[in-house]
């Protein structure tokens, strides 16, 4: 097999079959390739990196990473990206996961879009998050030919994916914007809500109910 397609090539098992299939069944068409080229990205990374990685386990996480901006898969108060982690729990579970790799999956989607974190903890984590910044911010875009972007896009393709992304992402979250305080999206909240500002830390930290000492 060439590097090409062996860089193209997505697990076969069992679990990520029906992970595929819980995605595909759930998920819109832009969602659903957006995920698979992040495991693409990100199992290609690992790659070049010479990272020992479970893509199995990359792979399941990368299916379920947005699940939380999916209506069926929505808390009504917690953060979109536990939202999908939570789900991922739940599945990896009834599949009997040990409880060691349930809890990397779950760190690597709650963390997704969490920077500056991930690249010091699991190979699986550190590569969800890059192959997520690549997908949509375009990080780490020269790390990859051209061959291979085209050959990846061509399979799981961008139509319109920028503007379609920032609405599907942002429903996924604006009927609870108070729940990107602290993330990159309540910027997103700030700029779709009409009137939104997103609580400013020293505002918060001033309205703590403990008094300043006197001394």
């Amino acid at each position: 097999m060439s590097n090409l397609s062996s860089a193209l090539t997505l697990p076969d098992s069992l679990l990520a079959k029906e992970a595929t299939d819980l995605l595909r069944g759930h998920s819109t068409d832009l969602l659903f390739n957006h995920s698979m080229r992040v495991y693409l990205f990100a199992a290609e990374l690992g790659r070049q990196r010479k990272l020992r990685f479970d893509p199995e386990l990359l792979y399941v996480a990368a299916a379920f990473h947005d699940l939380g901006l999916i209506k069926k898969f929505s808390s009504p108060d917690e953060r979109f990206e536990v939202d999908g982690a939570n789900a991922a729990r739940q599945f990896l579970t009834a599949h009997g996961v040990p409880e060691e790799q349930i809890e990397i999956a779950w760190a690597a989607i709650a963390l997704h879009t969490t920077p500056g974190v991930t690249q010091y903890m699991r190979p699986e984590v550190a590569l969800l998050y890059s192959g997520v910044g690549l997908d949509v911010l375009g990080r780490g875009f020269d790390q990859f030919s051209s061959e291979l972007r085209e050959k990846i896009v061509a399979e799981y393709p961008r139509k319109h994916f920028k503007a379609g992304f920032i609405q599907e992402y942002f429903a996924g979250f604006a009927h609870k914007p108070g729940t990107t305080y602290g993330t990159v999206n309540a910027s997103i909240c700030e700029r779709l809500i009409p009137g939104y500002t997103t609580p400013n830390a020293c505002d918060v930290i001033a309205a703590s109910p403990f008094p300043d000492s006197d001394y």
